[in-house]
């Protein structure tokens, strides 16, 4: 019998492979994704936030635990469980030099307009290479995997996991178990379920999918029925506003518009609707996919004249572009005398101080709703341009309630060999918001949790049934 089965191909779920398995279990890994498709969400990441007190290899500076719980605080709203939150920060302080050893390579830090070299590590190579180098140590280290090979349901006996059962019936048991199977975002019945109508329409039939198609959360829908505690809202996701122009499945990081804090955002109604410059991008992006969401249509346009071009990453197509705001308007279709109204208020309301777009500056508006806080300059300098946005879901937050054992809970009474991990738990740190890397680092740190318990779990049922027998044959 195997000793750990581990429910997913992503990060968090390589994790707790490797980690399982440099714990002495047998483990297999059932992806439910070709190998070509396989890593999930881990394969469209970049990098991993990082807590350090001090500068440390492609870290500058420093990101101490209280500043790192702070930024987490402040964009979940409190909607986080600070134990379990504080354990994932420390751990992001550890694990990158057993990242290293199992063949992940960090890029020298980054400067400008992403305004992360302090606080996050990147992978050289993307996600895709952390996932093909953790694949590759995975099978050195004898790790069994399968692709193309979802599971349906577990079998379970008061919480305890008894084993696993494929879409074609066939019958997986092992003495425990680690999900790691993501969310439900591409489950498109499901976000609808969760998102509802708005004027007899599905809000979410206009949502593009940023990450992998295979996430559909039968597993997490199976838990449910099962009875695990649950954490999260089924509505909140990290949630991006991306190019409308996107594909409808695994866009990734390209799909992004990081313009949005260098001009103004409107709606169809050609009406502003949030403070674009509330906070440096990187905290803020992922609020803006829920806010698209929650105007009519879900979409929106970000405006930025060419003072704005060169200080952020361009998106992979380029915006509309236009000699005079009047043109804008009517290139993108919405109504001239509103657009116009809108973007002459805005501009008669900008206070210009220093701008400097690597500091929180003084250029804000005022007398005009929404105010913006930050980087408030008025758009007045042709050329023009115009980026339309849809929500793009990331991954969702409805996941299983744990502590810091990694332990899946039933009733409160935490399962003695099912374990959990990712995506499939992340809503117990991410109430609600995100910030640039953090995903990762809960990934990273409740995977190897979830592996290193799974595995001693294992070695005691396996410790159980030899002494039974002994016993049995004396």
């Amino acid at each position: 019998m195997i000793d750990v089965l581990v429910i997913g191909g992503g990060n968090a779920a390589l994790c707790a492979a490797l980690m399982a398995r440099e714990a002495g279990a047998s483990v297999l890994m059932l992806e439910a994704a070709p190998r070509a498709w396989r890593g999930g969400n881990s394969a469209h990441t970049r990098n991993l936030r990082c807590m350090h007190d001090a500068p440390q290899d492609v870290l500058v500076d420093a990101y101490p635990e209280d500043e790192y719980w702070q930024d987490l605080l402040k964009v979940t709203g409190g909607l986080t469980d600070e134990k379990l939150a504080r354990l994932v920060i420390r751990a992001s302080s550890n694990c990158r030099g057993w990242m290293r050893r199992h063949g992940v390579h960090f890029q020298p830090p980054l400067s400008g307009a992403l305004h992360v070299a302090r606080t996050n590590a990147f992978f050289m190579g993307g996600g895709k290479a952390l996932v093909n180098a953790y694949y590759r140590s995975a099978e050195k280290l004898g790790v069994q995997i399968r692709y193309e090979t979802p599971v349906q349901t577990l079998d379970l006996d008061d919480g305890r996991f008894i084993a696993a059962r494929l879409a074609n019936g066939e019958r997986i048991a092992a003495r425990s178990c680690v999900l790691a199977a993501g969310g439900f975002e591409s489950n498109r019945e499901w976000l609808r379920e969760a998102w509802g109508q708005v004027n007899g329409e599905w809000v979410a039939d206009n949502f593009l999918i940023r990450g992998t198609r295979y996430n559909q959360g039968v597993l997490l829908r199976h838990m449910i029925d099962a009875g695990a505690d649950m954490t999260g809202d089924a509505s909140q996701s990290h949630c991006v506003a991306i190019d409308a122009r996107a594909p409808l499945y695994d866009g990734g990081i390209c799909t992004r518009v990081d313009c949005v804090s260098l001009g103004v955002v409107v709606n169809r109604q050609a009406q502003r609707f949030y403070d674009e410059g509330e906070d440096f991008w990187p905290k803020r992006y992922a609020i803006w996919g829920r806010l698209v969401a929650q105007q009519p249509g879900q979409i929106a346009w970000s405006i930025i004249d060419s003072k704005a071009v060169g200080r952020f990453m361009p998106p992979v197509f380029p915006g509309t572009r236009a000699g005079s705001l009047p043109e804008l308007a009517r290139a993108i279709g919405l109504d001239e005398p509103a657009f116009m109204q809108t973007l002459n208020a805005f501009n008669a309301s900008c206070k210009v101080g220093s701008f400097d777009h690597a500091v929180l500056d003084d250029c804000h508006t005022q007398g005009v709703a929404p105010q913006k806080s930050h980087w408030a300059l008025p758009l007045d300098t042709p050329p023009f341009y115009a980026y339309a946005l849809r929500p793009g879901i990331t991954f969702t937050y409805l996941g299983l309630k744990t502590d810091e054992t990694a332990a899946v809970r039933f009733g409160g009474r935490a399962s003695p060999n099912l374990f959990v991990a990712g995506e499939m738990m992340a809503g117990n740190v991410l109430g609600k918001g995100y910030t640039a890397g953090v995903g990762m680092s809960i990934g990273t740190a409740f995977g190897r949790i979830a592996g290193t318990n799974a595995a001693s779990a294992a070695r005691g049922a396996a410790d159980s049934q030899r002494n039974g027998a002994l016993h049995a044959a004396a």
